[in-house]
């Protein structure tokens, strides 16, 4: 893809003219070639915008990882701290890097376990387009074989799907935190979509483009990749009420679907991203990991 395409990219999660010209021009195009128009939104729907940089505050943290390279190429950069005993997994969001969960790592630090983490495909050290839910699930495996069994697992924003995912699919975790994540797999679509002011039948196509690319033509996948229940394991949902990222109806539905050992904790005035930097949170989610299996 050209790096005119990554910049269009990048303008989608960035509301303003630009990503009004963006849905105009999809929306023109859906009406004459449908499937066209589907293929083009993927194309920028995949796309994280370009790789986020460590912040200053996280530099200290990120820095004092012991770094390896995992999956099947060795290209994704992985991170470990502490002595490895109770290792606990972090599965960070879309646009974001393993480096966002630096005062976590602190906290759990403190309290004695392990964290464990990884950058996705185009994003922190990690290069290359996104990947979807399964190759995330293959890079959780290694990582697990290499530091596991992770005693609990946490994932922010489009990180919340990939973990719940994983220990559905036997990852050996018995405590979950989501924090400012989504229940419904198809929710990544929607709001894409909304952003761009697209017109409901471009929702259709832009599914059914994904479900081609990536699935080979599975349907079932907005349903496989949703919240639902995991029993034996006990869940935290953390979601700020003023996230304008990810709806806090998510998180709702995120503890309906979990069951009855989901509990929701709700923050106010943190957002989508400060809510991963909260004392509180750290401490409400380093205590409810802790308390797991030693």
């Amino acid at each position: 893809m050209t790096d005119t395409s990554a910049h269009l990219a990048a303008t989608t999660r960035r509301p303003g003219a630009a990503t009004a010209v963006i849905g105009t021009a999809l929306n023109a195009t859906g009406r004459v070639a449908p499937a066209l128009a589907g293929r083009l939104a993927l194309e920028l729907w995949r796309r994280p915008g370009g790789p986020a940089d460590v912040r200053r505050d996280e530099r200290t943290v990120h820095d004092a990882a012991r770094r390896s390279r995992v999956g099947a190429d060795g290209e994704v950069a992985a991170y470990a701290w502490g002595d490895g005993s109770r290792p606990v997994l972090l599965v960070h969001g879309w646009g974001a890097r393993a480096s966002r969960f630096a005062d976590l790592v602190t906290g759990l630090l403190a309290a004695g376990l392990s964290p464990v983490a990884y950058d996705g495909w185009g994003h922190g050290d990690t290069p290359g387009s996104a990947r979807t839910i399964l190759e995330h699930r293959r890079v959780i495996a290694e990582l697990e074989q290499l530091h596991g069994p992770f005693g609990g697992v946490v994932g922010h924003s489009f990180g919340v799907p990939v973990a719940l995912y994983a220990v559905r699919d036997g990852l050996a975790a018995d405590r979950v935190v989501t924090i400012s994540g989504m229940s419904d797999f198809g929710y990544l679509v929607e709001t894409f979509c909304a952003r761009l002011g697209l017109r409901p039948p471009l929702d259709d196509e832009l599914r059914h483009a994904i479900e081609r690319a990536f699935f080979a033509g599975d349907t079932g996948i907005w349903e496989r990749f949703s919240a639902q229940p995991m029993p034996g394991c006990e869940a935290l949902v953390v979601h700020d009420a003023g996230d304008t990222v990810v709806d806090p109806v998510q998180a709702e539905r995120l503890v309906s679907a979990l069951g009855a050992t989901a509990r929701r904790v709700e923050t106010g005035g943190l957002g989508h991203g400060r809510i991963l930097r909260d004392p509180t949170v750290i401490a409400t989610t380093v205590t409810f990991l802790g308390s797991g299996r030693a």
